[in-house]
């Protein structure tokens, strides 16, 4: 989709107030698909994720790329009144703002909802905090790994008998932010109706509890924590990741049919399609124990390659369980497009994720690289604000904007 302005967001412009991961997600998800995001950073350090993981040149990382595509850098300094400026000035031209700063912060820079709604009636404005922000809890800081405790989301995650086990990515911060844009799309089209901006409010904690899902249904039904079940299914069997002889392999049998053909075509065991216990679902997931012991010491005389053209020809979905780079490197990865590459004014080139989203029949871009710090900061004053060079320089020598940009190559 090489034509920016069919792009689906194409016009609307966010304005990033936010750090770490919940927002900046919120705002990427905005930018892939099409909307201007200027990204608001300290001039000096930056986002906190900037300094977090393996770094990519002199100030990105890998964990700040992953959620800052298709965005433009200003360097700003929140904690003076001409930086603040800048930023109310900016917000009186954008669309929609994002912020999650701790609770009350972005009041007292004069950047909060009501005062920015004063300057913009049309603004999109959305807090992220960690809990309610009219409950006793308001106060707190927000973290994933707090959120995924308090929820009950290290409670079914991991294998029988094992103790609380966090996700692998930070999940609570990552469904916020899809949540959060969400709710942002919805009150924009709102606001073709009616002319008027809304208040969106997305809290890490309710984001978590919706996490749970049929989970949290199942909790509620029993009265009590539903069982851990690992790689497996909580209700379906044989469901989940089994060893092969030369290595881990996904496993679904949905239904008695496929259990059928699983056994008499895939494994040669028809005896275990014959017995009663295992004739349907019900009494496999029952009588899991007994099952899975025989299912696992088959499969594991037999080598992955084999096993997978048994299945796909019984019509059983199946696949390989891949390391990370595996997948990442994978043909099926790159024929989708799902890697981009893009030029970098310090490492030539960087390497960065492609949204996922398609929209007849094209992936959405990646239009800009996960930018430098500040890097944007001249051009963002000067073509949005229509500030010379003259009021750049006097903004910087009051210590709102920091020292010069890094210059491109």
């Amino acid at each position: 989709m090489a034509d920016a302005a069919r792009l689906p967001l194409a016009g609307v412009r966010v304005l990033d107030l936010s750090r770490v991961l919940a927002g900046p997600m919120c705002a990427q998800a905005l930018g892939d698909l099409g909307a201007e995001v200027i990204k608001i950073e300290h001039p000096g350090r930056g986002d906190d994720t900037r300094d977090w993981g393996i770094r990519v040149g002199s100030r990105n990382t890998a964990y700040f790329n992953s959620a800052n595509r298709n965005k433009l850098s200003v360097g700003v300094d929140l904690q003076t009144p001409q930086g603040q400026q800048v930023v109310r000035e900016l917000a009186a031209k954008c669309d929609v703002v994002i912020q999650n700063f701790k609770f009350g912060g972005i009041d007292k820079m004069g950047l909060g909802y009501e005062q920015l709604k004063a300057i913009n009636p049309g603004l999109v404005y959305c807090s992220i905090t960690g809990y309610r922000t009219d409950g006793p809890e308001a106060a707190r800081p927000g973290y994933d790994l707090v959120v995924q405790g308090e929820a009950g989301l290290m409670a079914l995650n991991g294998e029988e008998g094992q103790g609380p086990l966090k996700f692998g990515v930070a999940a609570v911060d990552m469904f916020t932010g899809m949540y959060a844009a969400q709710a942002i799309l919805a009150a924009l089209f709102d606001r073709q109706r009616t002319g008027q901006g809304r208040l969106v409010e997305m809290a890490l904690y309710d984001c978590g509890l919706t996490i749970s899902a049929y989970y949290g249904m199942e909790a509620l039904l029993m009265g009590n924590d539903p069982p851990k079940y690992g790689n497996a299914h909580p209700s379906i069997v044989p469901y989940g990741v089994f060893d092969a002889a030369d290595g881990p392999i996904v496993i679904t049998v949905g239904n008695n049919a496929q259990f059928q053909r699983f056994c008499e075509d895939v494994i040669e065991r028809p005896d275990l399609a014959g017995d009663e216990r295992f004739a349907n679902n019900l009494g496999r997931s029952k009588n899991r124990h007994e099952l899975l012991p025989q299912l696992r010491a088959e499969l594991a005389r037999r080598p992955r390659a084999l096993l997978l053209e048994r299945m796909s020809a019984a019509g059983i979905p199946c696949g390989e369980v891949l390391g990370l780079l595996e997948a990442l490197q994978s043909q099926r990865s790159s024929e989708a497009g799902l890697i981009a590459e893009l030029p970098n004014p310090e490492t030539g080139t960087v390497q960065t994720l492609a949204p996922p989203y398609r929209i007849d029949g094209k992936r959405m871009p990646v239009r800009k690289a996960p930018p430098l710090l500040a890097q944007h900061t001249e051009e963002v004053l000067g073509n949005l604000l229509g500030k010379d060079s003259q009021a750049i320089q006097a903004l910087r020598d009051a210590g709102a904007l920091g020292s010069a940009a890094p210059t491109q190559k």
